[in-house]
């Protein structure tokens, strides 16, 4: 995604960067370990020459070392820009609006699947809105702060042409990016290939928590194919989705037809999952990881050194100097860390999943109950990732520097706390 926009991020941005790829290899104990950096830049006489590549090598001193700190430092600058752009606005803010707002334009507020989906929509509007006005706009912060500048929004229009709303389903995505097989005999009918991944581990419990809710709902509403079919309030929502919410995308072959009752239940699913816990996975971990910019910068402001220049004498001689130069600079930092300390804190009165602000949204007994399930369901997958992170033996759940993974722990109180999976994309 990065490669056609670098000549002119490059060229007419403060922005000097590369694309990146990183080679990693899964070690017994279930933790990676760094191979290679491999570095690009587009081939100066056109693109159909390929690209100019070096590969980078961990090393842990002298002028070496301090080559492969910076390496790492661009492949974190380029992997800033990406979670800002795509995994973060494009695949939780943006492509939620057009169920929101079709929600609102087709659903009753009386009708089953509005009751279902209308807390997972809580704020999502608004919270955009002041995006448009002073994060995302033209000059805005986001493009003060990450890489690719004023081609933030574009870059991230480009990336929108290849995204599919079944693969937002969990176990979609990971089979997509080969961490999981299907396997009859395994947990959830899935066989992670990387087994201490926290991510997917806790996502998969919550996940199917979240299907198992929502089928039980839909399945007291919707009591065969047919009433789906036959829900004329529920096909104009679903037409409005596909051609007119996601009008770009009206043609792709891949959307349900929401002809059946398993269409309904794995759609809702999708859409609170993306909602609540993909949203929350990729947000309240942004200041407690990123906070440290040295660790995480956004922008890189020099290329890599080469021997003979003044660059690399000064590497040499002051490598932190030379560092603190490429990475992003004091104000940007200020920015940066400001922005990224807001978005990660919950609201005082934030709604959790499981949770709902109104206890009488529905007076159906069988409903109820099956939210009660959901909810002691929840509790549960909360008491299993704190056990799991006092499991010595899963050493991807806190890492060398003892930070526990809590990003799907379920509940929070206020504030910055790096837990929690409110119901919306509300900040």
């Amino acid at each position: 995604m990065l490669m056609p926009y670098l000549r002119r991020i490059n060229d007419s941005t403060s922005t000097k960067t590369y694309a990146s790829r990183t080679l990693l290899f899964l070690l017994d104990d279930g933790t990676l370990k760094p191979l290679a950096i491999e570095l690009s830049l587009p081939h100066p006489e056109g693109d159909k020459f390929g690209a100019i590549s070096t590969v980078y090598t961990p090393a842990e001193r002298g002028v070496e070392g301090s080559i492969w700190q910076l390496a790492k430092a661009y492949v974190a600058v380029n992997d800033s820009g990406v979670h800002q752009l795509i995994s973060h606005w494009l695949n939780t803010h943006a492509v939620m609006e057009p169920f929101v707002i079709a929600t609102n334009r087709q659903l009753s507020v009386l009708h089953p699947i509005h009751k279902l989906l209308h807390p997972h929509f809580r704020d999502t509007m608004n919270i955009n809105a002041l995006a448009r006005q002073a994060l995302i706009n033209a000059g805005g912060i986001l493009e003060s702060t990450v890489f690719p500048g004023k081609f933030a929004m574009e870059l991230s229009s480009v990336v929108y042409k290849n995204w599919v709303f079944n693969e937002q389903a969990l176990p979609e995505d990971l089979k997509k990016r080969g961490i999981a097989v299907e396997d009859p005999n395994s947990r959830h009918g899935l066989n992670l290939l990387i087994k201490d991944y926290p991510y997917a581990v806790d996502g998969l419990e919550i996940w199917f928590a979240i299907k198992t809710w929502v089928k039980d709902y839909c399945s007291f509403y919707y009591q065969n194919d047919e009433t789906v079919q036959n829900d004329a309030e529920l096909q104009s929502w679903w037409k409005e989705l596909r051609e007119v919410g996601h009008g770009d995308k009206k043609d792709e072959p891949w959307w349900s037809k929401m002809e059946t009752l398993q269409d309904l239940i794995e759609t809702c699913t999708i859409i609170i999952w993306i909602a609540s816990a993909l949203h929350a996975s990729i947000n309240f971990g942004q200041y407690p990881f990123a906070g440290y910019l040295p660790n995480r910068p956004t922008i890189s402001r020099r290329f890599m050194p080469e021997k003979g220049t003044p660059e690399y004498a000064e590497l040499e001689s002051n490598p932190d100097k030379t560092f603190l130069k490429t990475i992003t600079s004091q104000l940007q930092t200020l920015l940066g860390i400001s922005l990224i300390e807001i978005l990660s804190r919950h609201s005082s009165d934030e709604v959790y999943l499981g949770q709902r602000d109104t206890p009488e949204w529905t007076a159906d007994e069988a409903p109820l109950k099956a939210f009660e399930r959901f909810a002691e369901k929840l509790g549960g997958i909360e008491d299993k990732i704190i056990e799991m992170n006092n499991d010595e033996r899963l050493k991807n759940r806190v890492g060398p520097i003892k930070v526990p993974y809590t990003l799907m722990y379920p509940t929070s109180e206020g504030g910055l706390t790096g837990k929690g999976i409110p119901n919306s994309v509300s900040i």
